[in-house]
């Protein structure tokens, strides 16, 4: 759970906007907390994390305050509601988007396009 705690993902979207990048691939974050300082300055700070779309708003600021494009990883392959909801979430939390090979080439090519034209949407705002 360590590499997707909050305060793990967070530092670590921020080290790479340090080093120079500008387009930011992290997993998505839990409402974990790795580092017991860490845990003591979150609770400090009262950082929501109750909702993934709360977590990826501050994983985001983190990128110099969302200066910096911040995409998601997919992860597992998921059901079509999870991986909208996901999807979603990171759209209302700011994130820049999904990678999503996994949950795309898991499935039969017309499942997939019709799936890939829903998270368009969802990006878009319209679904």
């Amino acid at each position: 759970t360590g590499e997707t705690a909050l305060d793990i993902v967070a530092y670590a979207a921020h080290m790479a906007a340090l080093l120079g990048a500008h387009i930011i691939k992290v997993k998505p974050p839990t409402a974990d907390l790795e580092q017991a300082e860490a845990k003591k300055a979150y609770e400090s700070a009262r950082i929501d994390a109750s909702t993934l779309a709360k977590r990826v708003g501050h994983v985001v600021q983190s990128v110099f305050n969302g200066r910096r494009l911040v995409v998601f990883s997919g992860g597992t392959t998921k059901g079509l509601d999870d991986l909208y909801a996901e999807c979603r979430a990171i759209r209302d939390g700011g994130g820049t988007g999904s990678i999503i090979g996994r949950n795309t080439f898991q499935r039969p090519k017309a499942d997939a396009l019709a799936m890939l034209d829903t998270i368009i949407k969802i990006y878009q705002g319209k679904a």
